[in-house]
């Protein structure tokens, strides 16, 4: 017993999951590829070159996740858990709030919120009250 939703939500769901997805899968593929760009950034962030490899396996594998709707809550929660590490280690270096620490939140509204206009299931697991 699904019901329908208008068209401008599932528009809307899918825009703002796109861009994460987007986001994400480029994100993932540079850290697979690993051009000097990448190593230099991760390397100044405090992590070795030998991990890059494996952050962007993860990051693509959370993301491929997502992108199935049979698995998009598991790839949702994988991806949260991602941005987790990635706010921690921003917080660690003291970056600025709005523009960097910040950044994997906004990402993470964006899974959560298209997730929420187009799942029911996750509507009523975070019931928002009129």
């Amino acid at each position: 017993m699904t019901r329908t939703i208008s068209k401008g939500r599932l528009w809307t769901a899918r825009v703002m999951s796109g861009i994460a997805i987007l986001f994400m899968l480029l994100d993932s593929v540079m850290k697979l590829f690993k051009p000097a760009f990448v190593v230099d950034a991760t390397v100044s962030l405090g992590y070795q070159e030998h991990h890059i490899y494996w952050m962007g396996i993860l990051g693509l594998l959370s993301t491929i996740l997502y992108a199935l709707p049979r698995t998009t809550i598991l790839g949702a929660v994988l991806l949260t858990g991602y941005f987790g590490g990635v706010i921690a280690t921003q917080v660690r270096l003291d970056a600025p709030l709005f523009s960097t620490i910040l950044f994997p939140v906004y990402l993470a509204v964006l899974v959560w919120g298209g997730l929420w206009l187009r799942n029911e299931q996750v509507r009523k697991l975070f019931y928002l009250q009129k």
